[in-house]
């Protein structure tokens, strides 16, 4: 919010894609997606932006977390993302994430 976007939260990849199918079909539709590489007893981002590749081919998506060594981390493009942030970051990660979507 700090940086002018509206921000939706999701408490997994499931209910991530509801709401990004609902904003779609909407007058709002979301312009990015931030999703954490793990979630612990849900869908994560590697699933989750997989599926919304599916639905929308222009999807523009930063995946975050806090193995950074991770393949997914590494090689963030090869997995459909279009940014990596490595946690814990700071404000100005975030924003230098999104700018790269811009």
């Amino acid at each position: 919010k700090m940086f002018g976007h509206e921000v939706e939260c999701a408490k997994d990849g499931e209910e991530a894609i509801e709401k990004y199918l609902k904003a779609r079909e909407s007058d709002a539709p979301f312009s990015a997606v931030i999703v954490d590489l793990n979630i612990p007893n849900g869908m994560g981002g590697k699933e989750t932006v997989e599926r919304l590749r599916r639905i929308d081919s222009n999807l523009k998506a930063v995946v975050s977390s806090g193995y950074p060594d991770d393949p997914i981390m590494t090689n963030f493009r090869d997995y459909g993302f279009n940014a990596v942030i490595s946690k814990p970051f700071r404000v100005s990660d975030l924003d230098s994430a999104l700018q790269v979507l811009a």
